[in-house]
Parts: structure tokens; sequence; C-alpha cells
């Protein structure tokens, strides 16, 4: 009772906002495509599922994690806002500030596209700069709307690239890193006032 009495479709579209704008998958196609020609084939459903239970277990345990190094919400929201700051550049400017690790092998489809890719730096920022702000139960809602469209992608992923080309990839990636940097402005702002006073 008390789970659904917590639900806000104004918090759930915000923090889905959120997601999708750091997972960036629409983005990732060009990465998606590079894996499933390396590894032969990429497999959309054991993906969505390892991503979703990545998220799922930072965002409920992630706090504890933090409070063994002492570390409270409010200044990994805020060291998680230079983060997505730093994103938000790359996908404007098209620059890599974050060098991924190549994966050869079977976990080739697992790493990286579930993790980091998906499940990666920015997404478990995210996570729990979103509990510094949102109710438990949205964030869910929003992991999940957010891994749908993850799945859809990767099945679809050929598709799309066809009906967009590579012009509207990188436009995309623009816009959404235009929002995320938005966000991280707002993030930094909204807590930052916490840890000065």
């Amino acid at each position: 009772m008390d789970i659904f009495a917590s639900i806000q479709l104004d918090q759930i579209l915000k923090a889905t906002m959120v997601l999708f704008a750091v997972v960036d998958i629409f983005g990732s196609i060009p990465i998606i495509i590079k894996v499933k020609e390396r590894s032969g084939e990429i497999h959309p459903g054991r993906i969505t599922i390892v991503s979703s239970l990545l998220m799922i277990l930072f965002l409920i345990g992630g706090e504890q994690l933090l409070g063994l190094f002492g570390v409270n919400i409010q200044s990994f929201a805020v060291a998680g806002s230079i983060i997505l700051f730093l994103m938000a550049m790359e996908m404007i400017l098209g620059i890599e500030l974050f060098k991924e690790q190549k994966t050869p092998g079977k976990s080739a489809s697992i790493v990286p596209l579930a993790f980091p890719i998906i499940a990666g730096a920015g997404s478990m920022t995210s996570l729990i700069s979103l509990r510094a702000e949102y109710e438990l139960s949205n964030i869910l809602i929003a992991i999940v709307v957010n891994m749908l469209v993850v799945y859809v992608v990767l099945k679809l992923t050929r598709k799309i690239e066809r009906l967009l080309g590579p012009g509207g990839i990188a436009i995309l990636k623009k816009v959404f890193g235009i929002i995320l940097l938005a966000i991280a402005i707002k993030l930094f702002a909204s807590n930052v006032v916490h840890l000065i006073s």
C-alpha cells in the first residue's frame, strides 16, 4: 500500500528521462553494431537482464556501500553531477574523455554492452543521485521503462541505424548531451547547498 502511495508520475517521468539521457542507447548504436560484428551476435534478453540487475542492485545497496566509506548521498550526487557534466561534454563536443576497455571472447556481448555501456559509471552515479531526490519505487519503474527501450533497440539495431542514418544518430547524441548537461547543473546546484550548509 505504501509502495503504491509513493508512486508519482512526474518523478517517474523525470527519472526516466535522466536515465534515458545517461544510458543514451540510441547514441550507442554504432558501438552495438561493432560488438555484433566482432562477436558474431548479441543477446538482447541476456544483456537487458544483466543491465537491469546491476542497476537495481546498485540502486538498493549503493547507499550502504557509500556508508562503508563514510560518504553521504549529497556528496556522491555532487561528484556524480561532475561526471554527468563530463559525459555531456563528450556527447556535445564529440570528444573522448572516458576510455573503455575492450574485452574479447564470449563475454563480448555482455562486456561492454551490459557493462559499462548500459549499466556503467554514469548510470550508477545517476541512480545514487536520483535517490537523493526521488522515491525508490519511482526510480525502479524508470529503470524498467528504460530497460524495455534498451531491449527494443538491441533487437532492432540494424533497422534503427538504417532509419536514422549517421546524421540522425549524431543529432540524437547532441540533443541528449544538452539535456544531460542541464541535468548535471541542476543536480550540482540542488546538492551542493546541503554540503555548504
